[in-house]
C-alpha cells in the first residue's frame, strides 16, 4: 500500500507500482469500440501507461494532452491512457480534444489492472478509482519506469517517462 495525497488529505492505494526491472502484469482493459486489449496487443513496442482517475479532471485532461503532442514523435512506442472513465466519454474526450496519438483504455469491465498495479484508491472521495501513475514498458514487456505521482492533483513528470523510451 503506498499513501499519497488528495488536496493535501492522505489517501492509499491497494498495492506498490511494479518495480522496475520485472514483467509487466498482464491486463484486459477496454477501447473505445467496446473490444477487450491486453498487454499481449502491444508486444513489440514500448508502452507509456498514463494512469489517470477520469479525464473529467482538468490535470487528466492536460497530461493526455500532453503525452498526445509527444507520442507522434516516439519511436516504435504507444501511449496507453488507462482511467474508469466509460469508452464512450473517453472517445468523446478526444474526438472533441482532437486526440489522436493515444490509446485510451476502460477499467469499465473490471478492475483488475488497478489491483496488478498497485493503483487502485482504497479511501477518500475518489476510492475505487486509480492513482495518478505513470509505468514506462520496454517492448519486451519489462517495467522501464514508473512514478506514482505524490499529488493526485499535480501533473506527472513526462520529461522522465518519455526519455524511458529511449534507454
Amino acid at each position: 500500500m503506498a499513501s499519497i495525497t488528495l488536496k493535501g488529505n492522505p489517501i492509499h492505494t491497494s498495492g506498490e507500482l511494479p518495480a522496475i526491472g520485472t514483467t509487466a502484469p498482464d491486463f484486459t482493459l477496454v477501447d473505445t469500440q467496446l473490444k477487450e486489449l491486453s498487454l499481449g496487443a502491444f508486444r513489440g513496442k514500448r508502452k507509456i501507461l498514463n494512469i489517470v482517475p477520469s479525464l473529467d479532471t482538468e490535470v487528466c485532461a492536460t497530461s493526455t494532452r500532453k503525452f498526445n503532442e509527444q507520442a507522434a514523435a516516439l519511436h516504435n512506442t504507444v501511449v496507453l491512457v488507462i482511467s474508469a472513465d466509460l469508452p464512450f466519454a473517453a472517445k468523446r474526450f478526444c474526438t472533441t480534444e482532437g486526440i489522436t496519438h493515444v490509446i485510451t483504455l476502460s477499467l469499465m469491465r473490471n478492475k483488475d489492472f488497478a489491483s496488478a498495479y498497485g493503483v487502485l484508491l482504497t479511501d477518500g472521495p475518489l476510492a475505487g478509482l486509480c492513482a495518478r501513475a505513470v509505468v514506462g514498458i520496454d517492448e519486451h514487456d519489462k517495467v522501464v519506469y514508473r512514478q506514482l505521482v505524490p499529488e493526485i492533483g499535480q501533473e506527472p513528470d513526462y520529461a522522465s517517462a518519455v526519455k524511458s523510451m529511449s534507454a
